[in-house]
């Protein structure tokens, strides 16, 4: 039931104002999101368009991973209470990095047992937008 029908429902005048009080207050998820935007809102740019155009791709590829700041970073995890599992760093260079929270695998081929977990960019075109696809995808399959 909503809390429109629940106020409807309650009789007591502090009832209800308990009751508006919760309802206006936002989830974990909801905080945790709008941190994230704020964060990358107060970028420079070109770079707050930049991290903004990730930040969307990673959030369409893989819904399931919520969007938090960890260690003062726009970062994505299984949910609010657990560590990130990708984090999004603006530094000399943008970096996008797998935390040691995830998964890894090694590379294979002439990268061998090497598990890469970092990669900078400047830009998204569409080759780096494939390959951030592919790896939000690497954490959370």
């Amino acid at each position: 039931m909503g809390c429109g029908a629940l106020m409807r429902q309650l009789h007591s005048a502090d009832a209800r104002h308990r009751l508006t009080k919760g309802c206006a207050m936002l989830s974990k998820d909801e905080k945790n999101l709008s941190q994230v935007i704020d964060k990358i809102s107060k970028m420079d740019e070109p770079r707050r368009s930049v991290v903004r155009q990730v930040h969307d791709i990673i959030v369409s590829v893989a819904p399931t991973l919520k969007p938090r700041i960890w260690y003062g970073m726009p970062a994505y995890a299984k949910a609010a209470s657990t560590p990130a599992l990708v984090t999004l760093r603006n530094d000399e260079r943008l970096n996008l990095a797998i935390t040691e929270k995830a998964p890894f695998r090694p590379a294979g081929g002439e990268d061998g047992a090497l598990m890469p977990a970092a990669w900078y960019f400047e830009t998204v075109d569409e080759a780096t937008q494939r390959r951030i696809v592919e790896i939000v995808r690497s954490v959370v399959d």
